[in-house]
């Protein structure tokens, strides 16, 4: 069987998106390794996910991949963060100082609200029906 373990984001700053993924929304933080060259290993993945797909926090190490920062998507939602709890978990992404772009929606799909990460790239919060 196969399944996509990681997904790469790059980010400004190690230690900014490492608060922000785990303060702000909830993740965990699974490693944080100094690659001895500047560069970090950074895995966040949402808490309680288990072994499930991941995040790579990679820090930009150039004009182009900072050009990017914020812009992975071209403006779309790019990521979709699924919940069993809609109502609580928008409450404290809320709370948190998440900034949502609507009103929480009920599609036949399910509840969904677009918000920004701290960079300005596009998530669905989701609670599939």
């Amino acid at each position: 069987m196969s399944f996509i373990a990681l997904v790469t984001l790059v980010v400004r700053d190690y230690d900014e998106a490492i608060a922000f993924y785990t303060d702000a929304l909830g993740f965990e933080l699974v490693e944080d390794t100094d690659r001895g060259d500047g560069s970090r290993w950074v895995v966040v993945r949402p808490a309680g996910s288990g072994h499930g797909s991941a995040l790579l926090l990679a820090g930009a190490k150039d004009e182009e991949q900072r050009a990017s920062v914020g812009a992975q998507t071209g403006g779309r939602v790019g990521f979709f963060l699924h919940t069993e709890d809609f109502a609580g978990d928008h409450a404290r992404m809320t709370a948190a100082g998440v900034r949502f772009l609507e009103e929480p929606r009920h599609e036949v799909y399910g509840s969904v609200a677009v918000f920004e990460d701290l960079y300005g790239n596009r998530w669905d919060l989701l609670q599939p029906k």
